[in-house]
């Protein structure tokens, strides 16, 4: 059964976020992958996609430093979050593996994902209506090409909806403006964020605006 994200509350959200940042330290501290929660909600054992986002502070702003996940709900959501907690640890191939000495300077941010679904378009500018920012995430894929960028990430950046479609095709691997090729597949999701205020602090629910980087 695939979870509904619309069954998530904020007691589910702080609990994806503890784990995984139990996964991740558990994992840099000792190589040691821990087994998936007995006391979970039994809810959180339902299959669904998932993202596990890890920022640094540096000074008086988060960089990112290792996001890795599921989009396709493939696993219980527990599982997930461990699998992709401990990747965007040590396995994000844009950085170096976590150090025990960074585990107090990073912020864990957890996102889980409703399935992609295809946008359907006659002409690909039906896309800049479709679309909308600070609601959905893109997945693309043309032939062995694929890439994803997560609803917050066009916040951050300030993407109108053009570029968050051409940096979309960055990330997939081909040039700026490929969405406009009907070839080219353009799915959407949408997602429930939760992440720490601060290391190891508070864990709150990420509200996106604009109806806010991996």
């Amino acid at each position: 059964m695939v979870l509904s994200i619309e069954e998530l509350t904020d007691s589910d959200g702080v609990y994806l976020v503890r784990l995984a940042r139990r996964a991740i330290e558990e994992y840099v501290l000792n190589k040691k992958r821990i087994a998936p929660p007995k006391d979970a909600p039994s809810k959180l054992y339902e299959k669904a996609g998932a993202f596990v986002t890890i920022n640094k502070i540096i000074g008086s702003r988060e960089e990112l430093r290792g996001c890795i996940g599921y989009i396709l709900p493939i696993k219980p959501l527990v599982e997930t979050i461990i699998d992709v907690a401990i990747a965007a640890a040590v396995e994000d191939p844009r950085f170096p593996p976590l150090s025990s000495e960074e585990l107090d300077e990073i912020i864990v941010e957890v996102t889980v994902l409703t399935p992609p679904q295809k946008i359907e378009v006659r002409d690909p500018k039906e896309y800049l209506e479709k679309i909308v920012i600070g609601r959905d995430g893109l997945l693309l894929k043309y032939g062995p090409f694929s890439g994803t960028l997560l609803p917050q990430v066009p916040i951050e950046y300030n993407w109108d909806v053009e570029e968050f479609l051409d940096n979309l095709c960055v990330k997939a691997g081909l040039v700026p403006g490929c969405w406009k090729d009907l070839n080219v597949k353009i799915f959407a999701y949408q997602g429930a964020i939760w992440k720490e205020t601060s290391p190891r602090g508070e864990i709150i629910r990420v509200e996106l605006s604009r109806q806010k980087k991996c």
